[in-house]
């Protein structure tokens, strides 16, 4: 109950929560407050909380499968993230160019992206609230990201997430996605060069 509770009051300035498309997001909010509450529930139970606040299914069998995310990207081409990247992890970051902390992780991202993108990784924006997509592109380009990032200014791929799963419920959140395009793990908060590489490091590993 906790959680949920803090989950309903103002967060922190430091981050923003997704804002609310109607019905269909207080859904998703009250799933993800539920995901956490036991092991025997419907949906992504079997993950772990880890250090600096990191979820991890660490079972492969326990993981939930990703949706569906496809769209225009903000260099205006049409991308599938499952066909276009199939047998790839997917690190999947969500962000704004409004967003301070999507600022401050900028630079992690673009360094670990380009560290990994041999070893079968593949980075993904996904800019949500960003109704003209014009401070994005500046976003992309004053930080010199090398991959492609789906323009989601209303929010909708969002709501594409499973309830119970490991979906992002804030700005920004990172999702991990496995070769098998399940979900393996996510944070909710922006994240260190360390944490991104400690994170990868096992889906790397798996075979």
């Amino acid at each position: 109950m906790s959680a949920c509770r803090a989950l309903r009051r103002p967060l922190p300035r430091r981050r923003t929560t997704v804002p609310a498309i109607g019905a269909a997001l207080a859904a998703l909010t009250l799933s993800a407050c539920g995901s956490h509450d036991s092991a025997g529930g419907g949906g992504q139970t079997q993950f772990v909380q880890g250090t600096g606040g990191v979820d991890v299914v660490k079972e492969r069998s326990g993981r939930q499968a990703a949706p569906e995310l496809s769209g225009r990207t903000l260099d205006d081409k049409d991308l599938d993230v499952a066909k276009e990247y199939k047998g790839k992890i997917v690190v999947l970051n969500v962000w704004g160019s409004w967003c301070a902390p999507c600022r401050a992780e900028a630079k992690n991202l673009v360094a670990v992206a380009n560290d990994f993108k041999d070893k079968g990784v593949q980075f993904v924006g996904l800019d949500t609230r960003d109704p003209d997509p014009a401070p994005a592109i500046a976003f992309e380009k004053e930080f010199k990201v090398p991959y492609p990032s789906l323009y989601d200014s209303s929010g909708k791929l969002l709501l594409r997430f499973p309830k119970g799963s490991l979906n992002p419920q804030s700005i920004p959140s990172t999702v991990f996605i496995d070769r098998d395009g399940k979900i393996a793990a996510r944070a909710m908060k922006a994240l260190s060069e360390d944490e991104l590489r400690q994170t990868l490091a096992p889906l790397v590993a798996e075979k």
